[in-house]
């Protein structure tokens, strides 16, 4: 049997966040270990799906370009869960990613891929922020590192020119906070996966795209035994209108004059002007 489905970004999420929390990794961290949240709208679905706890937005990527949020909210932007705890570590980073070890799982999410398996990640802020400081311990502390990603994420290219293209004091202008890029290495999990992990599918992708609240949405045919694909349409009926996961308040955006304008360079919005300046 076969079908053809359609999932909106938010949508996508949600199944992704179903997928990455049935891994057996993730499953015995969650009894036996820890589990380490850095936050992101697809890593709050995650969060969402196996504690309940929604996880604060900062960067984003909305119509007005690289943006952060403008509400003052302390913390809450990193999760740990460890013995059927679950808590906001903002204030112990170092030391929560220095305690990770074998047992334990990251979930960081990136904003770019490519076709040959890498991910990178997006940071605006002098040193990536709190998080930045601490994604080498991340990467090295021997923990498993998961990065659940749409395929709306898919670059054309490789991450490596793509690193060495951005860099936040580079910009002359930006539409939002300059940005810079840093490679993330990890098992990345998409709608795709989701599906093949749950179910015994095949997934294949054959439009990217659309209107109207589809924009970015993938369209793919689910192929697979018929009580396999009619339990994979099932359930993506559940998720059909799905939001875009995180803390609620922390969703409206910056605008000039923000307090975390200090932190970041080359956003047209602080400064003013939407036009490029004494250019050739």
């Amino acid at each position: 049997m076969q079908i053809q489905i359609t999932l909106t970004v938010p949508e996508a999420k949600r199944l992704i966040a179903k997928g990455a929390a049935a891994l057996p990794e993730v499953q015995a961290a969650l009894r036996n270990g820890k589990i380490f949240f850095k936050g992101g709208t697809t890593v709050s679905a995650v969060a969402e799906e196996l504690v309940g706890t929604p996880i604060k937005i900062s960067g984003r990527i909305s119509p007005r370009g690289t943006k952060t949020t403008s509400a003052k909210i302390d913390g809450k932007h990193n999760l740990l869960v460890s013995s059927g705890l679950t808590e906001y570590v903002d204030d112990r980073l170092k030391q929560v990613i220095g305690q990770l070890g074998p047992d334990d799982v990251i979930i960081i999410g990136a904003n770019a891929m490519d076709s040959q398996g890498g991910a990178a990640m997006m940071l605006g802020g002098a040193l990536g922020g709190p998080p930045g400081e601490v994604i080498a311990g991340m990467l090295s502390c021997g923990a498993h590192v998961i990065i659940p990603a749409g395929l709306e994420k898919f670059i054309p290219g490789r991450i490596d020119d793509a690193v060495r293209a951005a860099g936040r004091t580079r910009m002359d202008l930006a539409m939002g906070m300059a940005v810079g890029l840093v490679p993330l290495v990890g098992r990345i999990i998409t709608e795709i996966d989701a599906l093949t992990l749950l179910y015994d599918v095949r997934c294949t992708p054959i439009g990217m795209g659309g209107v109207w609240g589809a924009e970015g949405a993938t369209t793919m045919v689910v192929a697979g035994p018929i009580s396999e694909v009619k339990k994979a349409f099932a359930l993506v009926q559940t998720i059909k209108g799905a939001t875009t996961p995180g803390l609620p308040e922390s969703f409206p955006e910056c605008e000039r004059g923000n307090h975390a304008c200090g932190n970041h360079v080359g956003c047209m919005y602080r400064k003013g002007t939407h036009l490029l300046e004494n250019s050739d």
